[in-house]
């Protein structure tokens, strides 16, 4: 079921497993903690995993009409200060990635090494900005039952979403009892976001970088053409996989991440202690 920790006015929902290292899971937009599944569990055999519900997600409080990634990473900062946490490893999903570059911006000394799964280092479009208003009118209509199963579809790759049933229903229940107060606050948060190509790029932090060759949401192998990868950074694309690589193809995921992490450890085997 997890544990809350109080922040500010409101409560953060989090779960906390495994012992060893530290990596920190943040989920994307329309989804929570729960979406880690299967993927966190086997993780949390070899690391202790945090996975958080994002302000306005889950099971945790909205703070006001705007979350900004600066403001979700800082509420990051805070769980990891209630749990003794110094430093991390933080991976972060789609939006989830967004929070994570807004991190490494604010709190570069906590992070070990950073994630983006499915993700990118840029600001959105105007296109996507004017995607991102439609999507508020929705909300505010309380039309969600007709834009988030459209959403939730264009997560996998079209042959996985009948390969795994069990998997985008239970993507679609967590995006439906997103309360509508949430959803609006992290839109109006993503469309203000800067870009976080300068960070992509600086090789402050250990980065890895994984997307899918069947992503709809986005080209992997142009979007890795626009990112000048640092000498410590590694892009990798799953070929069977949309959006959703950590469930699409599961085994190669946590294989990455896993080695990827054990490269950090043996350079700095302290990393991530609690």
């Amino acid at each position: 079921m997890g544990s809350f920790f109080d922040y500010m006015s409101g409560r953060i929902h989090y779960h906390d497993h495994g012992s060893g290292p530290v990596v920190v899971l943040i989920h994307g937009y329309l989804e929570s903690s729960e979406i880690w599944g299967n993927f966190a569990v086997r993780l949390a055999e070899r690391y202790r995993v945090i996975a958080i519900d994002l302000p306005g997600h889950g099971r945790s409080d909205t703070f006001g009409e705007e979350h900004s990634m600066a403001f979700m990473a800082t509420v990051i900062s805070s769980l990891m200060d209630y749990l003794v946490v110094s430093k991390a490893f933080i991976a972060g999903h789609s939006m989830g990635g967004y929070v994570v570059l807004a991190f490494t911006s604010l709190f570069p000394e906590r992070q070990s090494g950073l994630c983006l799964l499915h993700s990118h280092p840029f600001a959105d479009s105007p296109e996507v900005i004017q995607k991102r208003l439609n999507e508020i009118e929705m909300v505010k209509k309380g039309l969600n039952n007709i834009f988030i199963p459209q959403a939730i579809s264009k997560m996998y790759s079209a042959d996985n979403l009948t390969k795994f049933p069990e998997a985008v229903k239970r993507s679609l229940e967590i995006a439906s009892s997103a309360p509508p107060e949430g959803i609006i606050a992290v839109l109006n948060g993503m469309m203000k976001r800067p870009s976080g190509l300068d960070i992509a790029e600086s090789g402050l932090i250990p980065f890895l970088w994984i997307l899918g060759a069947k992503d709809n949401y986005m080209d992997a192998a142009a979007m890795v053409k626009r990112v000048k990868l640092p000498e410590n950074a590694l892009a990798v694309i799953l070929n069977n996989s949309g959006h959703m690589g950590f469930v699409e193809e599961e085994d190669m995921t946590l294989r990455i991440l896993t080695e990827f992490m054990e490269s950090i450890d043996r350079k700095l085997p302290d990393r991530g202690q609690s």
